[in-house]
């Protein structure tokens, strides 16, 4: 800590990361296609913060004014904030202006083109002529903007070509008008007839570009000239206190007025004729201050993720594989039933648990199933093994957490799909998500109950599973499952017996019970490090802002406690400091999968307490959330779990520094390359990372490096 700020600002942090984002787009060792694909991630991280952060920061300001600093926490007030971000921004987005050219100038050396209007040979504008006239003219609606009273509604994931229209004899005379991008429908990319051993490929925008004449021919203009800007709009859905209101109805109401939403950003090309962009800042009423961003010639770069695949170099990602205890096997839920198993996406598969699910949807054995749900896939094997399940007699209940941001709309069909079909939809509790990652299963066996299901850190998303590092958990453990009973009630009854959640004997539940539980064995470490015992807390999270649990890690690096933490996103604490009497270690790992999973694990003198969690250490997961930590009691897999933050720890590859300065150093040390997905792969594939129950597993095989971060 430097000894005049005490944290850093939540909203800079999370800028920092998308920092970390845009410097995998820059390396060089990573394919081509997942560079351009990681511009694609980082435009669609930055629309998110537009759309959250920086609304929630205006409409602060707005509401509360000067108060706005102390109701959100904040060191600095909200405008310097909004400096510090648009600052930021500009210089992100200079440097990611410069990554894509590098990575264009590569491309070409691929004999990979991405070319536009201006640059068709005479066959590939035969082809674009036609491709418009059979798909794309149906889906354009031009806007004559200057006719229309009120201006029209912009959708904040599309980009839009203003155009202007003029005549050659005169520089007076010209009209504008406005074209969305029809992307969502046709896609981005087109691939263009192209000379032998070269791939041409053209953006839509630019097939509507120069078809502009076609478009407006009636108008009798000669010149069309065009440029591309999108809008981000304030996307937080505000759940208003009117109680005559269903949560559904106000669900409807919050989508229906993020449509509506504020713009907070307009991004342009910095090439739009001056009085054409004075015009469009005009109708929609914005200013110098709303976040004006200027950019090249290509927006809504988030479609870059779905860049075409005709790079020779691949990627080396490899393929999930099955958890040694579950090959061969002829039910998942009879290796469940004898022993807890560790699911670790995305190297191990997600079939397991779609099976285990399946298995007890034709199970006659089986009275009921339940189940959360956040985000699902798009085509979920999950629902699909509910509603059999349901057809075939069962009892299914699914706690369906419909304010899921950006899955509001998708949730609230799949409540209405999942009740059309017999299934009990509970739809959670007002202005407290269920976050947490649970299934029970209930079977009856010669009159006594047997009860199993999972605990997960990630979604029950088997696209998802695909990409994001996470831990599942399947167990039959009768206090576990008691809890997870204790869970759903109260879901369903929080109303009559709001202190429910206060029963739990094993899993540490949220709101409330988890704070205290961690600022508890967070003080045991520091008592021990005060007596010169051994102390230590390694913790692994997506975000890290909770001013109560920074200012504990604190203490707990000034007694002498080691403190070892993995954050993948936000981070506020400030890790260095000449008061700490042993170096925190804080690192970010960003590669190919997203890390997503939360760990936490306490020395507690010799006996570790090794946890899973849904919960990141923020306030909003741990006062506003329902969510679920539970202990890993099974020795063994405690090792796996240990062994696999110690590869993390050790990462010398795509690892950096999380310092007071948010440099985003990465991590060069030792002789040795660690890459962690990569080892980590590795290790779960070999007899190590997945020894039976009966059979100790041990480090010595491990590298040297591995087994002095795991002591």
């Amino acid at each position: 800590m430097d000894g005049k700020r005490k944290t850093i600002a939540r909203d800079i942090s999370w800028l920092s990361f998308n920092a970390r984002v845009l410097q995998e787009a820059a390396d060089p060792t990573v394919p081509l296609r997942e560079r351009i694909k990681f511009l694609g991630i980082f435009s669609n991280n930055t629309d998110e913060f537009f759309r959250v952060r920086v609304a929630t920061l205006k409409r602060m300001i707005e509401l509360v004014g000067k108060k706005a600093k102390l109701n959100m926490h904040l060191e600095q007030s909200p405008e310097k904030i909004l400096d510090q971000i648009q600052m930021t921004v500009l210089r992100q987005q200079n440097e990611f202006n410069r990554i894509w050219e590098q990575i264009r100038k590569e491309m070409e050396k691929e004999k990979i083109f991405l070319i536009n209007e201006k640059q068709l040979s005479k066959e590939q504008k035969n082809f674009v002529k036609q491709y418009f006239e059979e798909e794309v003219r149906v889906n354009t609606i031009p806007l004559m903007i200057e006719q229309i009273p009120q201006f029209p509604y912009l959708r904040d994931k599309s980009i839009y070509l203003a155009v202007l229209m003029t005549r050659k004899n005169t520089a007076y005379e010209q009209k504008y008008a406005l074209i969305e991008v029809p992307s969502k429908a046709l896609g981005r990319f087109v691939q263009l007839p192209s000379p032998h051993g070269e791939r041409h490929i053209i953006l839509l925008e630019d097939i509507i570009r120069f078809n502009l004449p076609s478009i407006f021919s009636f108008f009798g203009y000669e010149k069309f000239e065009s440029w591309v800007f999108k809008v981000t709009k304030d996307a937080e859905i505000d759940i208003d206190n009117d109680v005559s209101t269903t949560i559904i109805q106000k669900i409807e109401k919050g989508v229906k007025n993020r449509r509506k939403g504020k713009p907070v950003r307009f991004v342009y090309d910095k090439e739009m004729d001056p009085s054409l962009l004075e015009y469009l800042m005009r109708r929609l009423n914005l200013t110098r201050k709303d976040n004006l961003i200027p950019g090249g010639r290509i927006h809504n770069f988030r479609h870059f993720m779905d860049f075409p695949d005709c790079f020779p170099r691949k990627s080396q990602r490899k393929k999930p594989f099955m958890h040694p205890l579950l090959v061969n096997v002829n039910r998942v839920t009879d290796v469940v039933l004898q022993q807890d198993v560790m699911l670790n996406f995305p190297y191990h598969s997600f079939n397991p648990v779609i099976d285990l699910l399946r298995e007890a949807a034709i199970d006659p054995d089986v009275v009921s199933i339940k189940v959360t749900a956040y985000r699902l896939a798009s085509n979920s094997k999950v629902v699909n093994a509910l509603i059999n399940a349901v057809r075939n007699g069962k009892q299914v209940t699914v706690m369906m957490e419909l304010r899921a941001r950006f899955e509001e709309e998708a949730n609230m069909e799949w409540k209405e799909k999942l009740e059309e079909e017999g299934v009990k939809v509970l739809i959670g509790i007002p202005n407290m998500k269920v976050h947490a990652k649970l299934c029970i299963i209930r079977k009856r066996v010669n009159n006594r109950t047997i009860q199993y299901g999972f605990v997960s850190t990630g979604n029950l998303n088997e696209s998802t599973a695909k990409l994001y590092g996470d831990h599942c958990l399947l167990t039959a453990n009768r206090m576990i499952m008691a809890d997870i009973n204790r869970v759903f009630l109260y879901v369903e009854k929080y109303k009559t017996n709001p202190d429910i959640l206060k029963g739990c004997k094993t899993l540490l539940p949220c709101p409330g019970i988890l704070r205290r539980e961690l600022l508890r064995m967070i003080n045991t470490e520091i008592r021990a490090a005060r007596k010169n015992k051994p102390a230590a807390i390694l913790v692994k999270v997506n975000s890290l802002s909770d001013e109560q649990l920074v200012e504990k890690l604190y203490d707990a690096a000034k007694a002498g406690v080691k403190v070892e933490l993995i954050v993948r996103g936000i981070f506020c604490m400030l890790s260095e400091s000449k008061k700490f009497k042993v170096p925190v270690k804080a690192i970010s790992i960003v590669d190919e999968y997203l890390e997503h999973a939360r760990v936490f694990i306490f020395h507690n003198g010799g006996k570790e307490k090794v946890y899973i969690s849904s919960a990141d250490w923020m306030v909003r997961n741990l006062d506003h959330r329902v969510e679920i930590t539970c202990p890993i009691l099974d020795e063994d897999l405690q090792k796996v779990l240990k062994n696999i933050l110690a590869i993390q720890l050790n990462d010398n590859v795509k690892a950096r520094r999380l310092d007071n300065e948010l440099s985003n150093a990465y991590i060069r040390t030792g002789s040795k390359k660690v890459r962690s997905q990569v080892d980590i792969y590795n290790y779960l594939q070999s007899k190590k990372g997945n020894q039976p129950r009966e059979v100790a597993i041990t480090e010595t095989h491990l590298s040297e490096n591995i087994n002095t971060a795991a002591s």
